[in-house]
């Protein structure tokens, strides 16, 4: 173990060593793209690229705006082993006459963009264009809230789940199936995948009706792991002076080889590698599922974000050597659901969701920034009267038949804490207002030669994440 370790770090330094020698010349930006369950990772990637390429609706991109990106291109992604963003065939869905939403991220996939840009300032003149590179890793959400697990036994995590898991219907069948488990007994591998099996059914259930506390994250997305041992454990109640062959102690030492095998290699693989990161979230749906599940959706970002705390975590601190992330982006999506009016109000939100968080990398050196957007705008705004009353609302196309619908979701606060602080002490319910959400589908675009998909602040995000690179 120590000579892996040791291996390992040797291994960082040497790659550290090589990107720096090759971003000299033609700078590197591993841009990291991740985000809780419906938060439109795929959508959100595929228009950056399109936009990048076809640059006629992102004038917040400075160096856009100034007319210094003389070309914009995809090239081959310069990891080998990584699958490529299927960015054709999630364009293609997107747009054109008949629009669909892409498939959801459900594996890690990678893309590289190009841009060609020429030096601005006194110097400008005396220097050619220089390319720079931009890489784009996506990858599911649900993976990086394990990292929360790394410095957890699994009595610990057994003990938190459990009393989670309490009150929600949709953990019903489980607690009822592990309570009448003996974890001291000799293991028996039909039950422990029975066990498995429901353990893995609440997980999807829980994310269906919004909950983001759903690890670890690949019984979820098991991809080539499904039906191993290391997926086949579950929590369950603490058992004294337990045996060498009991269930409790084989599900601890699985509980620790997910750990190792699978939750470690990809920090180390791909995250310790990330410069810049976006954290997408449907702040819109958690509100629209009530209180415990924005409360749900806080704790799942805090986890989430002490990825970028290497501080608090030994694993993270030996892993990455010093390397941490420049520039986080915390969005809040589907910001087309809501007229323009109240965008401010779900911006706010999203940086009272993210406050502890951004504090803490801000004191640890990474710029940080939270906003609203929508990656493909889906909707036209619209004033009508009901009651009496005028009404801002979103006018598309309704998912479920394709019908055309004006909605008004409801009123947001405009401080933030009306939401959050409802949530904190467990409400039931929202007392002011009843928040609905509606799922439309994508509008027909016939796109001009020289514009990207149509958006809503995206190229401010461009900005932020990479203006200083441009």
């Amino acid at each position: 173990m120590v000579i892996s370790t040791l291996a390992d770090g040797v291994a960082r330094q040497i790659e550290a060593a090589s990107d720096a020698v090759t971003g000299v010349f033609e700078p590197v930006v591993r841009l990291g793209v991740t985000g809780l369950a419906r938060s439109g990772k795929t959508v959100f990637i595929t228009s950056l690229v399109a936009n990048l390429l076809d640059r006629g609706r992102m004038p917040q991109l400075v160096a856009n705006a100034e007319g210094r990106i003389e070309a914009a291109f995809l090239q081959p992604q310069p990891d080998d082993l990584v699958p490529r963003f299927d960015f054709e065939t999630h364009l293609a869905a997107m747009t054109g006459q008949s629009p669909q939403w892409p498939e959801s991220t459900r594996a890690i996939s990678e893309l590289r963009v190009s841009l060609r840009v020429r030096p601005n300032g006194l110097l400008s003149g005396f220097q050619g264009a220089r390319t720079v590179h931009l890489d784009i890793v996506d990858y599911p959400g649900e993976w990086l809230l394990d990292l929360g697990l790394m410095d957890k036994s699994f009595a610990h995590w057994s003990a938190e789940v459990l009393e989670r898991l309490q009150g929600r219907d949709e953990a019903a069948e489980y607690l009822g199936l592990v309570s009448a488990m003996d974890g001291g007994a000799d293991l028996d591998e039909p039950k422990a995948q029975a066990l498995a099996a429901a353990f893995t059914e609440y997980l999807h259930a829980a994310r269906g009706v919004g909950y983001s506390d759903c690890t670890p994250g690949r019984f979820l997305l098991p991809g080539d792991l499904a039906g191993s041992p290391v997926l086949t454990f579950a929590p369950m109640a603490a058992v004294e002076k337990p045996g060498r062959r009991s269930m409790w102690r084989t599900f601890e030492k699985r509980f620790e080889a997910y750990k190792a095998q699978v939750v470690k290699p990809f920090f180390r693989d791909h995250f310790a590698r990330i410069d810049r990161q976006v954290v997408l979230v449907d702040v819109l749906g958690a509100i629209h599922a009530g209180p415990r599940a924005v409360e749900d959706m806080r704790g799942g970002l805090a986890d989430t974000l002490a990825a970028f705390r290497p501080g608090r975590n030994a694993f993270l601190k030996r892993l990455l050597m010093g390397k941490r992330v420049e520039k986080i982006l915390f969005a809040a999506t589907k910001a087309d659901h809501l007229h323009h009016s109240q965008h401010p109000q779900l911006t706010n939100i999203m940086q009272a969701l993210t406050r502890e968080a951004a504090d803490r990398a801000q004191f640890a050196g990474a710029s940080t920034e939270a906003l609203s957007l929508a990656s493909l705008r889906a909707t036209v705004e619209e004033a009508v009267t009901h009651e009496g009353r005028k009404l801002d609302c979103v006018r598309g196309r309704l998912l479920e038949d394709g019908r055309q619908a004006a909605f008004y979701p409801g009123a947001l606060p405009q401080d933030a804490s009306a939401l959050l602080n409802p949530a904190k002490d467990g409400a039931e319910k929202w007392l002011e207002q009843d928040y609905q959400v509606m799922k439309f589908a994508p509008a027909a675009n016939t796109l001009r030669p020289g514009d990207g998909p149509p958006h809503i602040r995206m190229d401010r995000a461009a900005q932020f994440l990479i203006g200083d690179m441009l």
